[in-house]
């Protein structure tokens, strides 16, 4: 059962990160100027709102 749960939490994380990777390598640079960072932001903000998530999942909502 625990390996189970592993894996349906290993999948949706992959899918997490095969949805915004492509916005991340999207914003290459074009030309002159500054760098676009905004697909790293997004990944960024999409894993530290999962990792959140689970904090709160595991705080309050987990069945010991």
């Amino acid at each position: 059962m625990m390996m189970k749960r592993l894996l349906e939490t290993g999948s949706m994380a992959l899918a997490v990160v095969l949805t915004v990777a492509p916005q991340v390598l999207a914003n290459e640079a074009h030309g002159e100027g500054p760098p676009d960072y905004s697909g790293i932001t997004g990944l960024y903000y999409v894993m530290i709102g999962g990792i959140l998530a689970y904090g709160v999942y595991d705080t309050f909502l987990k069945k010991s």
